[in-house]
């Protein structure tokens, strides 16, 4: 069978999941439906919000599916419908059985990490938080555990190191659309060798659970390449963070985009001190150095770059950071 003629149906929500829709559409593959998040309000004012996923799909003139309940029995005879051949899930919600199994061919995910490393609901951002210099992406088959069906195909791309979030986000949600391309004419033509997951000692691998605030707060105690790669694995969102104080009061907060180590020995200097120039140069302490900061944004401000907040913030130096928690 012609790889084109096939019935797809895509689930997706964000925008990550877009140009695989866009290249499945425009490449000439027939996607019959596609399956995204239920419209919500966001915002001060409550306005409602369409998925990324939604709004492509709504312009390339497909059907499409809001479920509230994955499980309705509505929903999973209007699936039933579309009579799918494969599935095509991108960063959606956990599928039930009566629909990941209700393609002919299978239903496979696109995951953001070298599966079985990553799994999880933030694999890029950890990726460059634990200072890996490689990640890719992974397409494999889906079945009853989050992330662990047998895997189809996988690229692999660098890390380089300005790299963050952002950067890497783009570069992997480029590469996942020729892997996912790829991976339906494998299918379809029987041209897979699928490798199980199972009996991985778990003790081996690195979790990329969600992230929460909390989670972002930068720990000043830990060595300064170790907080480099924190504050690039979560820029520009969530972003990194941090409280300030002044006379041993709170003094409200930063979040901190882009940094540079430089190693320098010091004595009597506790982490989360801040030296500054008054004009150009922001460093905090760290365990063994500084951190020079190159754009952050006070609580309440705009992001921009040390040299401009400076231009409004003589007296930084009477401020310090939180030494904040382990890492």
């Amino acid at each position: 069978m012609n790889a084109k003629e096939i019935r797809i149906v895509f689930m997706g929500t964000p925008e990550f999941a877009v140009p695989s829709l866009r290249a499945l559409v425009e490449g000439g593959y027939n996607v019959v439906g596609v399956v995204t998040a239920p419209d919500k309000p966001a915002g001060r004012g409550q306005k409602v919000h369409e998925s990324d996923v939604k709004i492509a799909a709504r312009e390339l003139g497909l059907p499409i599916f809001q479920p509230e309940k994955l499980k309705a029995p509505e929903f999973i005879a209007q699936m039933e419908a579309l009579r799918p051949d494969l599935g095509i899930v991108i960063a959606f919600r956990m599928l039930p059985e009566a629909i990941w199994a209700l393609p002919r061919l299978g239903t496979f995910n696109l995951h953001a990490s070298l599966l079985p490393q990553y799994r999880g609901a933030a694999p890029i951002n950890h990726a460059i938080i634990d200072g890996e210099r490689e990640t890719g992406v992974t397409t494999f088959l889906l079945n009853r555990e989050v992330d662990k069906g047998a895997i189809v195909g996988q690229v692999r791309v660098p890390i380089g190191a300005d790299d963050d979030f952002g950067s890497m986000y783009e570069k992997l949600m480029t590469t996942g659309t020729g892997l996912v391309c790829d991976t339906v004419e494998r299918i379809v033509a029987g041209d897979i060798d699928p490798i199980e997951q199972e009996h991985i000692d778990e003790t081996t691998l690195r979790p990329a659970p969600k992230i929460f605030k909390e989670d972002c707060r930068i720990d000043w105690t830990a060595e300064g390449r170790r907080i480099v790669d924190f504050v690039r694995g979560l820029s520009p969102y969530p972003a990194a963070w941090s409280p300030l104080r002044r006379d041993g009061a709170e003094a409200g907060s930063a979040k901190i985009f882009r940094v540079r180590f430089r190693a320098e020995a010091h004595t009597g200097t506790t982490p989360g001190t801040i030296r500054s120039d008054g004009r150009d140069t922001v460093s905090v302490a760290c365990a063994d150095g500084w951190i020079e900061i190159d754009e952050m944004q006070l609580a309440g401000k705009r992001r921009m770059s040390v040299r401009d907040l400076l231009l409004g913030f003589r007296e930084i130096e009477s401020y310090r950071f939180d030494d904040g928690r382990t890492l």
